[in-house]
């Protein structure tokens, strides 16, 4: 979810015209504002980043996966894959039906320790790995483990209105922005009511809800690369570092330290 447009250096997508085996790896070394552009494919996904934030963009809205997350895409959805940031990224390519989700939309998931390291080892295998040896059985496993994931809210859904999207574009170019509903009302051409129950139709979140999960979600890439908590606070709008450490507690469930745990405390945030 680029705040400025496209990053600008493109990804190669794998033309491949069936997966050599169940589950298809690819690891990469993704710099800072890669992107792939708009495609689908007839196997499922799994995304994941070691390190790094990815974005992945659908019709229906944006997926964020910070680090300990992963994005599942299904087969045929059509997306496009960012990084705002250096990433570590490691790519699952299933075949439909492998893996019994049965997610019909993006979706971010849980990543758990034991999948993480499922996920890194099946990184390692070739192309042409034997199914019938150790390779297959890890694969299988993984597979059951990735079935078992839970989904977590890193999902910004974006509505279809015309007017709506004018709005929803102004705030994720600034989302310090604090204009009221009514106000964007004005601006859009609604009076508030109708806005807002134009919103929760179109999104399934209130405006309210909408903005706050925009603001936590585009904080995730400036966190994960460093950025103090005061200063992303002052960039989402926040005037102060506890109230954006509240507002990201309630959102994710964790504060930024927690979720970007690197051994050392984040850089700026209060002990809480």
């Amino acid at each position: 979810m680029p705040r400025n447009g496209h990053p600008s250096i493109r990804r190669a997508i794998p033309s491949l015209a069936r997966l050599p085996r169940r589950v298809f790896s690819r690891a990469e070394s993704l710099p800072s504002g890669s992107w792939a552009p708009e495609h689908r494919h007839d196997w499922e996904q799994l995304s994941y980043a070691l390190s790094g934030v990815l974005a992945v963009r659908t019709a229906g809205g944006s997926f964020i996966a910070p680090p300990q997350r992963a994005i599942w895409i299904p087969a045929g959805v059509e997306h496009q894959v960012t990084t705002s940031s250096r990433a570590e990224m490691r790519s699952l390519y299933i075949e439909r039906g492998a893996c019994a989700r049965q997610d019909e939309a993006c979706e971010v998931l849980e990543v758990t320790p034991l999948a993480r390291e499922l996920i890194k080892a099946a990184s390692t295998l070739g192309p042409d790995y034997d199914e019938d040896g150790a390779a297959g059985r890890l694969v299988s496993v993984l597979l059951d483990e990735i079935a078992a994931l839970h989904g977590v809210a890193f999902n910004l859904p974006m509505p279809g209105d015309a007017r709506l999207q004018r709005l929803c574009a102004a705030l994720q170019a600034a989302p310090d922005d604090g204009r009221t509903l009514g106000q964007w009302g004005r601006e859009v051409g609604l009076t508030e009511r109708s806005i807002a129950r134009l919103f929760v139709k179109e999104t399934g979140l209130s405006f309210g809800d909408w903005r706050l999960r925009l603001r936590m979600l585009l904080s995730l890439g400036p966190l994960e690369t460093g950025a103090s908590v005061t200063r992303v606070a002052l960039d989402m709008g926040y005037g102060s570092t506890s109230a954006f450490i509240a507002a990201f507690r309630r959102v994710f469930g964790t504060t930024p330290r927690e979720m970007f745990a690197r051994g050392e405390r984040v850089e700026g945030e209060r002990a809480s």
